[in-house]
């Protein structure tokens, strides 16, 4: 598995994603084998939050990796009304607690709230020198944002981008670039399945012997500094992704792909779900 440096920590570039796991109890197995798959498989950053099933997520994630906590990378996020002084540390609490674990990797405030950014940084680097977290980022934020936040400290910028939403290339992408930040992207192969029955995506994949998905993954992976998070929980879909990690798109690939799907020529609004 190709690796890139977070954090400090050498991660995988192709990690997993755990959005609207834990809402449905009849699925909670199948949920945590597949997670403990792809930690086999070498997908050992598992991507999680408070917000996802109101803390279910954080459930399946922490069983998952009971006797695998050493060999995980774990990222969570805390909601922006718990982002003040007084709430990060008791929402970081709570999630170490469904998570089962006494530290999380790297703690993400999930998008801007009411409280400043000072105050989030601070009750970040309290729980950062108790040991609680091993570093802080953030998630949903654009350029504006992060020149206001202004912190080296920060580790990453987690955003949605695939080749159906590429406006951060414009600018967040180039920006992060030049601070050496990863971006971790979310929502990797898109929403609704219309990225993957694309024509083009469809030909390109058949012609690497790939999935649609797999392209989708390996043009995001192809670049330095982005890690993609997909969601899965059908075994063979978990391996599909670990292999998307060692697919190499040619240059005929990518040029089809910037056809159907052009690079933005200016400033877009930054694109969240």
């Amino acid at each position: 598995m190709k690796t890139l440096e977070l954090a400090g920590v050498s991660v995988p570039v192709i990690g997993q994603g755990t959005w609207r796991l834990g809402e449905e109890p009849s699925h909670h197995k199948k949920e945590v084998a597949a997670l403990r798959l792809g930690i086999e498989l070498g997908m050992t950053l598992i991507d999680t939050a408070e917000m996802y099933a109101e803390g279910g997520a954080e459930k399946i994630v922490g069983e998952a990796i009971t006797g695998l906590r050493d060999q995980v990378f774990l990222v969570s996020k805390v909601y922006p009304h718990n982002a003040s002084r007084k709430g990060v540390p008791l929402a970081c609490e709570r999630s170490l607690r469904r998570l089962d674990t006494d530290y999380i990797d790297l703690y993400l405030l999930h998008w801007r709230g009411q409280y400043p950014l000072e105050e989030t940084v601070e009750a970040f680097e309290r729980l950062r020198e108790e040991g609680k977290i091993g570093r802080w980022g953030v998630s949903n934020f654009d350029v504006d944002d992060m020149e206001e936040l202004a912190s080296p400290a920060c580790a990453t910028n987690q955003v949605l981008y695939n080749l159906q939403e590429r406006g951060i290339e414009f600018d967040l992408l180039p920006w992060s670039q030049r601070q050496h930040m990863p971006i971790m992207a979310y929502c990797p192969v898109g929403q609704g399945g219309h990225l993957l029955k694309d024509h083009t995506v469809q030909q390109i994949a058949e012609r690497h012997r790939a999935t649609p998905a797999q392209i989708a993954l390996a043009w995001l992976v192809r670049q330095d500094n982005v890690i993609a998070i997909p969601k899965a929980t059908q075994p063979e879909h978990v391996r599909l992704n670990a292999e998307a990690a060692n697919l190499q798109l040619e240059s005929q690939d990518l040029a089809a792909l910037d056809l159907v799907f052009p690079k933005p020529d200016g400033k877009q609004r930054l694109a969240m779900v």
